[in-house]
């Protein structure tokens, strides 16, 4: 991992923004929790309640579906459009008013959210070695799974200092931050990268989990 770090410069560039869009993610979701006690006081846990299921639905049915709508779109665009759209949306949220605006932007912003993901993923075996897969992989799913553990302990020290609308604009910056650092990536080019048609790349990923064991047992654990 260390070899990987210091000479795959492309990929310690991409990892470096997806650290910094996951953290922002992780500040959203607690600034969320407390914008709902200010709109719904006493119905706050309701309010999170559904913010976080539309998010997981927006999450699991646009993922799959926009993973084939942009297959044929640059990545760097893919990329730095979800993180133009995150930010935006977070922006907006300290100044919602109304529990339908919330859950809108919860809707919108991990609608792009479930864009970057899969082409962030897709890059991955495009700028490391073969023998660097793995790693890179692994180096990725730990950034995944340090965010649950960083971004409330992140919140609780900014806290101290700014009100929780300050939340989200740290957010904005972590989403504007990641954008910057794809924009300034040299990613390989898509010439001669094959890609099915809009309708064959959106479901042609179901057709593969439903088809194939190891894929339908990882599909359970992940709706478990």
């Amino acid at each position: 991992m260390l070899r990987l770090l210091l000479h795959a410069g492309a990929y310690r560039r991409l990892l470096a923004a997806q650290v910094a869009a996951l953290a922002g993610t992780g500040l959203a979701t607690v600034a969320l929790g407390l914008l709902a006690f200010r709109l719904a006081g006493d119905d706050a846990s309701r309010v999170v309640a559904t913010a976080l299921t539309i998010k997981m639905v927006a999450y699991v049915v646009a993922g799959p579906l926009l993973t084939g709508l942009t297959v044929r779109l640059p990545r760097r665009a893919v990329l730095v459009g979800s993180d133009a759209v995150r930010a935006s949306a977070v922006a907006v949220l300290p100044w919602t008013d109304q529990l339908w605006q919330v859950y809108a932007l919860v809707a919108l912003l991990q609608t792009a959210s479930a864009a970057f993901t899969p082409a962030f993923q897709a890059l991955i075996p495009e700028i490391v070695d073969d023998a660097d897969y793995t790693a890179a992989l692994a180096l990725s799913r730990l950034a995944y799974d340090l965010e649950a553990v960083a971004s409330p302990v992140l919140a609780a020290a900014l806290l101290l200092i700014v009100p929780f609308s300050g939340l989200f604009a740290f957010t904005a910056v972590g989403f504007a931050v990641s954008a910057l650092l794809v924009a300034s990536t040299r990613l390989p080019s898509a010439a001669g990268r094959r890609s099915p048609s809009r309708l064959a790349g959106a479901l042609g990923g179901m057709r593969a989990f439903a088809a194939r064991p190891p894929l339908r047992a990882l599909a359970a654990l992940n709706l478990a």
